[in-house]
């Protein structure tokens, strides 16, 4: 049995939860406090010297981290990673896309505000991360107005990637209304029926 160390309220964290759901793998889940500096302690980097969540401990004890190397450890033989070399790559263009040119913007953003509750030395930065969060939700609404899902007519761990952070990027500030292809395309990721929220 896989046990994943995570905050359940991260997307990043959420990512390996909703996978493990999506194909029906059993878990166990250890709570990990950001905040409080459980990421930084001896035993923790020992698992991740990087000191960030999600690590999924495989059976064997041994730990793999970064949340879309994890995806793709989960999906590999599955329906949620093609075998297709260019629908594969694809899929990895939307995980390196994700890290570089969404995640730093629109989780930031939510950190600033969800976790930190807007403090006033951090406005100037919040407003500016809306630049960018914003240029990510039109790149994600170009390629949405053309098929279902991020890589072709098919659900893959693309979606599942950028599903984390664009559901809950109100609670970084951000208004989806001028999006309509990403919020059908939220509908229809949540229509999964495996499907779980990111709090239970």
């Amino acid at each position: 049995m896989y046990k994943v160390y995570g905050d359940y309220q991260s997307g990043n964290c959420y990512k390996i939860k909703l996978m493990l759901h999506l194909l029906d793998l059993p878990y166990t889940w250890q709570p990990v406090d950001i905040l409080k500096g459980e990421t930084e302690t001896p035993e923790f980097l020992a698992m991740n010297p990087n000191g960030k969540v999600p690590v999924l401990q495989l059976e064997d004890g041994t730990c793999l981290w970064e949340s879309n190397a994890i995806l793709n450890f989960l999906a590999e033989g599955s329906e949620f990673l093609p075998s297709e070399p260019r629908l594969r790559t694809q899929v990895l263009q939307w995980q390196f896309f994700e890290q570089y040119s969404h995640e730093p913007y629109i989780a930031v953003a939510r950190f600033i505000q969800f976790y930190l509750g807007l403090p006033d030395e951090r406005l100037e930065e919040y407003r500016k991360l809306h630049k960018g969060g914003h240029k990510a939700l039109r790149v994600m609404e170009r390629q949405l107005e053309v098929t279902p899902y991020l890589v072709g007519d098919r659900y893959s761990i693309a979606d599942v990637a950028l599903y984390a952070y664009t559901h809950v990027a109100h609670e970084g500030g951000f208004d989806l209304a001028a999006y309509p292809k990403v919020r059908e395309w939220l509908v229809r990721v949540a229509q999964h029926p495996r499907h779980v929220p990111m709090v239970d």
